[in-house]
């Protein structure tokens, strides 16, 4: 066998880069095969082993390139065959199972290069009307794997070129030469899969002989012949009868009888070339039946050809809510079938999904769900990728270029998010329903996904306190029916509806009559503080002590909120009228409350946000925040950092307040223990209490003393 020297070199440095960068990239080379990553970084080793130093006569050719008087003289590389062969076949893949893979690619290229003669009206003198097909055909008393196919097939000069030189690609050659000529395109050619002219070598890896079988449809005396190898090094010629095509048999190794068995077989093809686009027949059985639908027009495809695809590539049982399938050109050519699934299954504790795109070159899949194709928090996608820009590693398992891919990724990630907007404003109620099953993936991407904040936040959607339960509306929607002197987006974290209008921190928005989104997860408070803004407003949470709303009122709306709030005086009971603590007084009261309270507050203000309630803990930290915190840390048997000291605010015209303003001097005893319980559900209001239940010997002594009195 030859080599093409300077292709190996430059197939070997483009493949040692890939395994590197991915190396790096993935903080472990276990998704690397080992073996090939040492080999192809000690290429240059391997090449001095075989062939010595600069020095010895054999690193280079006896022949100069070029050689005058006082000039450096140039040669070529030379490289032992054998050692070479070694490498290429036992080195480069992760899987032997792929031998199948790149002899199929192999086959289909030879169709297609048939199919593109016939098409283009330069028929060979072999061709005819007969299907073009690929045939594997197995024999486990043999062990013997025969892949056949009926397309352009191989002279004598070809086998012996194609075959016997290393990194020598005859479909490379093929698509060069039909888009160089002056009838050609940079289109012409794109169905063939071939690049480096090394997957055949693949089938050494479990096999102890090949034979090759072919008559080129270009024969005009029908002479066919076969090309046998062990892949020692050597290979021999002969004339033999066959027909138009190729027939590769692979005698399997004692230890690769496995690939003998037709639902392994099966099974591979399945994985890799199911989408090539000839019939692969296994013992007279059509195996891919299952067409590459995303290079057709979408006009062209049917629903249940969709439905059926998504349920093969996503080995699912619903169908998708959406399918986005479109073909770009730029700024990288791509074709994309995806599916928006309606279910998901994080939700019923099955663990974290997997990626569910595929990435395919020219049909032929490259990775199984890369985790880098799309983000993770769109792991609930299922469908193809395809692109033929790809560079791709000498082992088509990795794609080459990262940046490349990174901008792949970005292209994918704003189409769908271009796609779902569109979804939202076409189709509100259908959008509605796939959000609700899907709207926590959407939050993870504002809380990790810097670039997509603003583009993710027009698809949230809340239920609001004017709304009806369960109806819910986009941050654009709310800020479209705010006030004109209303500046900020508020919001309130709560457990369910009922509860956030019970909240104290409610009661003020209630009495402005404004808006508030009702927030109901607890990722609901990562996003907020995430995005910080939106549409140009401050996203402001209830429970921020800077809410004044009254300094938002127009004329008219302080007018109505003072007679709606002499009103609800006069509605008042006897029992609960009471006079409210003067500026002195509740001062006074500030400061005693402190010192009763000591370490768990670092201040005591008052507030005249609050009506139905005594008192309300701001600006502390997020009680979901501090849930999560509680799960996932797990040194402390789940207990949680004690709570910091709070900034309390208290109410002077609540009767607890005023009431319990004499009980600190007339009963200095029951007051301390009030003040505590008027804390501790300061503490519930805002969702900080660990544990409720500490608080019932304090209640009971509260009740106790109650009843003496």
């Amino acid at each position: 066998m030859r080599i093409s020297a300077k292709r190996l070199i430059s197939l070997t440095s483009r493949h040692t880069a890939t395994a590197t960068a991915t190396a790096t990239a993935t903080g472990t080379a276990a998704r690397l095969n080992r073996s090939a990553l040492t080999s192809f970084r000690s290429v240059t080793t391997s090449l001095r082993s075989a062939v010595p130093a600069l020095s010895s006569s054999r690193f280079y050719s006896s022949t100069p390139i070029l050689a005058a008087d006082g000039e450096a003289q140039k040669f070529e590389f030379q490289a032992e065959t054998r050692k070479l062969l070694d490498i290429v076949t036992n080195s480069i893949y992760t899987d032997k199972e792929v031998f199948l893979r790149e002899l199929v690619s192999n086959a289909s290229d030879s169709l297609e290069k048939l199919r593109y003669l016939q098409t283009t009206g330069n028929s060979p003198a072999l061709s005819d009307d007969s299907p073009l097909e690929i045939n594997i055909n197995l024999d486990s008393e043999k062990k013997t794997i025969t892949i056949s196919d009926n397309g352009i097939g191989m002279s004598k000069d070809e086998l012996i070129s194609n075959l016997g030189t290393i990194a020598r690609s005859g479909s490379k050659q093929f698509v060069d030469k039909i888009q160089n000529s002056s009838a050609g395109s940079s289109r012409d050619g794109d169905g063939i899969i071939g690049q480096f002219g090394v997957g055949f070598y693949s089938s050494f890896m479990v096999s102890e002989r090949v034979t090759v079988n072919s008559l080129s449809a270009d024969s005009n005396d029908g002479i066919a012949h076969s090309w046998e190898s062990d892949g020692s090094g050597t290979f021999t010629v002969n004339e033999v009868q066959a027909t138009r095509g190729s027939t590769l048999t692979l005698y399997l190794k004692d230890t690769c009888a496995e690939f003998c068995d037709p639902k392994r077989i099966k099974e591979i093809v399945k994985k890799y070339s199911n989408f090539v686009s000839f019939p692969i027949k296994l013992d007279g059985t059509v195996v891919n039946t299952v067409s590459a639908i995303w290079t057709q027009d979408k006009n062209s495809v049917t629903e249940q050809q969709y439905n059926d695809f998504y349920k093969y590539i996503a080995n699912a049982f619903d169908k998708p809510k959406y399918v986005l399938h479109f073909k770009a050109d730029a700024p990288l050519d791509l074709k994309a079938l995806l599916f928006f699934p309606t279910l998901h299954t994080e939700k019923y504790g099955m663990g974290r999904m997997e990626p569910g795109v595929n990435l395919y070159s020219r049909k032929i899949v490259i990775e199984n769900r890369p985790q880098d194709l799309l983000p993770t928090w769109l792991r609930f996608m299922k469908g193809v990728v395809d692109s033929e820009d790809l560079p791709l590693s000498i082992a088509r398992e990795k794609a080459q270029d990262s940046l490349l891919l990174k901008k792949m990724n970005d292209v994918l990630t704003r189409k769908i998010l271009r796609f779902l907007s569109e979804r939202l404003q076409r189709e509100p109620e259908e959008y509605v329903e796939w959000y609700k099953e899907f709207h926590m993936f959407l939050k993870e991407g504002i809380c990790t996904e810097q670039n997509y904040q603003e583009q993710l936040a027009k698809l949230l959607m809340y239920e609001t306190s004017t709304g009806m339960e369960g109806e819910v509306v986009t941050l654009d929607q709310y800020i479209s029916r705010c006030p004109p002197e209303q500046k900020n987006i508020y919001y309130l974290v709560a457990p369910d509806r009922k509860t956030a209008f019970a909240s104290p921190y409610y009661e003020t928005f209630k009495k402005h009559n404004r808006e508030i989104l009702f927030l109901y997860n607890t990722i609901d408070d990562f996003v907020m503080t995430n995005l910080k803004a939106y549409g140009g407003r401050p996203l402001k949470s209830a429970e921020d002590a800077s809410i004044k709303l009254d300094d938002e009122l127009s004329e008219e709306e302080k007018k109505a909120k003072e007679e709606a709030d002499a009103k609800e005086l006069e509605s008042k009971g006897e029992d609960e009228k009471v006079t409210p603590l003067s500026e002195t007084e509740a001062t006074q009261f500030c400061d005693w409350l402190k010192t009763s309270l000591g370490t768990r507050v670092r201040e005591v203000k008052v507030t005249h946000r609050l009506s139905d309630y005594p008192a309300i803990i701001t600006d502390h930290e997020s009680g979901a925040v501090r849930r999560m915190m509680r799960m996932v840390d797990q040194s402390n048997n789940g207990s949680t950092a004690p709570l910091p000291p709070q900034i309390l605010h208290v109410n002077p015209k609540h009767p607890i307040i005023v009431r319990l303003a004499v009980a600190k001097d007339s009963n200095p005893n029951l007051a301390s223990i009030v003040a505590e319980q008027l804390l501790d559900n300061a503490l519930v209001a805002a969702g900080l209490k660990d544990d409720v239940r500490s608080m019932l010997p304090r209640l009971n002594e509260i009740i106790s003393k109650a009843l003496k009195e």
